[in-house]
């Protein structure tokens, strides 16, 4: 899988990701989460080929980064990177959506 190197992301990119609920609460899922995440057990109402097609866009904004232990495909928010290139957008995004998502912002 390629990921863009956070250099060439621009705002524009990374808000229109971001715009999608489930997009935004595959984020936050990530942001709550202790450890990455398979795609498999996102607490989300698409189907599977929709969820595929929702990571896609979240990879190709830089704002994840996918990758494989055996078989499962694992998610991870590139938190550092995101920080770096549009500092405090992630936090700010996590906070503004608990209230959509029923849970307390970490």
């Amino acid at each position: 899988m390629e990921h863009p190197a956070m250099a060439e992301v621009s705002l524009q990119q990374v808000l229109d990701a971001l715009v999608d609920p489930v997009r935004r609460a595959v984020v936050s899922q990530l942001a709550r989460a202790d450890e990455d995440i398979s795609c498999g057990t996102f607490d989300v109402s698409v189907s599977r080929s929709t969820l595929t097609h929702h990571f896609n866009v979240l990879r190709q904004a830089g704002v994840i980064r996918q990758y494989y232990v055996g078989t499962t495909k694992m998610n991870t928010l590139r938190t550092d990177e995101m920080e770096g290139r549009f500092p405090g957008l992630l936090s700010a995004l996590v906070a503004a959506s608990a209230p959509e998502t029923g849970v307390s912002a970490r």
